[in-house]
């Protein structure tokens, strides 16, 4: 069961960006270990650029697209220190 979720329907890539960085650093500071991602599958930009985000970040153990659900990622934190 994943802890908590953000819904990024509407968005642009830009504040995507802004508020998915804000969610994960929220959610680790918080001790959440595990996360949802909903971008949706649309045009991908939003895909491309969740992946960007979790690729480069040092807070995120590992992600992978939802198997039952290509519009949403599930990510787990790093445990917090």
């Amino acid at each position: 069961m994943y802890d908590r979720k953000i819904d990024l329907h509407g968005f642009d890539r830009d504040y995507a960006r802004i508020k998915t960085l804000e969610f994960i650093n929220d959610s680790y500071r918080e001790g959440v270990k595990t996360i949802r991602i909903i971008h949706g599958n649309g045009t991908g930009v939003l895909k491309k650029e969740v992946s960007e985000i979790l690729k480069n970040n040092k807070l995120v153990e590992k992600y992978s697209i939802n198997m039952f659900n290509a519009g949403e990622t599930l990510v787990t934190l790093k445990n917090k220190k």
